[in-house]
């Protein structure tokens, strides 16, 4: 009994060792040397590293343009998770019906997620900046004349609009399977006893795919938080930084002004502000789940 033990252990071990190395090296590990750099005094070039304390941290409180990336991320995260929930489960809702071309409509708003947000980036800027004065001269319509990348406002709508574009299928899936999951015959009882089509979702289908809701909410803020490569191939932070994430203004404090300590501060409390709003959201949705 022992040797078929010892023997289940060494295969459990040699199936989870390299999942464990990889992880310990590529983000244990960098974790860890973030932190110990924050309390550090580098530039990421010299070969001399003082020990700086908790003065990396305080410097953060006087840091307006931190402060300001930190302001657009919030407003980022708050609009982005609610509108590319609602699109991504209003796409599920109508993709569950009876029809005829739903396998291929689901392929249809599923394939921009597969793409890379670098190319989806690119390839959004070509049509913001090419193709909507196209659309103004054969429609007439003025708001598509102006360069929206180039309009504060406007940078911030085109960043959630194509964050929509590119994540609203990905969490389709996600309560596409959460639909198909509730029992019909349970529907089709409370509409023979008279619920109407918003009581059935409101009662029912709601209260059963919570669960899909608390991922789904995860995820988004998740990657609102962490938006970087769009950002970056979009807007470049701009007009005049007023689109910079904070992935991205930590990026830029790091790679372009050498301060890599100071980014390393800038990155653990950017870890601990993730951390926090997504282990409450996560509390707080789990209360509200019903069992089937």
């Amino acid at each position: 009994m022992s040797r078929m033990r010892t023997r289940k252990l060494l295969i459990y071990i040699a199936f989870v060792s390299p999942a464990v190395l990889f992880f310990a090296l590529f983000i244990l590990l960098p974790f860890i040397r973030a932190i110990i750099f924050s309390f550090q005094d580098w530039n990421g070039i010299s070969s001399e590293i003082k020990w700086a304390g908790w003065s990396n941290y305080k410097r953060l409180l006087e840091d307006t343009e931190h402060m300001k990336s930190f302001i657009f991320t919030m407003k980022y995260v708050f609009v982005s998770t609610i509108l590319v929930n609602l699109v991504g489960f209003a796409l599920a809702f109508v993709l569950n019906m009876a029809l005829k071309t739903k396998n291929a409509l689901r392929t249809v708003f599923f394939l921009p997620h597969v793409m890379g947000s670098l190319v989806i980036g690119f390839i959004w800027q070509f049509i913001i900046t090419q193709g909507f004065p196209q659309i103004t001269s054969l429609t007439g319509i003025e708001i598509f004349q102006k360069n929206w990348l180039s309009i504060p406002e406007y940078a911030f709508w085109s960043l959630i609009l194509v964050s929509v574009w590119h994540y609203a299928g990905y969490l389709m899936v996600i309560y596409l399977a959460a639909l198909q999951g509730i029992p019909t015959d349970l529907l089709e009882a409370a509409q023979i006893d008279g619920a109407n089509r918003w009581h059935r979702l409101q009662k029912i289908i709601i209260p059963l795919i919570m669960p899909a809701i608390t991922v789904c909410l995860f995820l988004a803020i998740s990657h609102g938080f962490k938006v970087f490569d769009l950002n970056f191939a979009l807007t470049k932070g701009g007009p005049y930084g007023t689109t910079e994430s904070l992935a991205l203004h930590i990026y830029l404090d790091a790679f372009t002004k050498n301060e890599y300590t100071y980014a390393s501060a800038k990155a653990v409390v950017f870890f601990v502000i993730l951390a926090s709003v997504t282990v409450v959201q996560v509390f707080v949705m789990k209360r509200k789940e019903v069992e089937m």
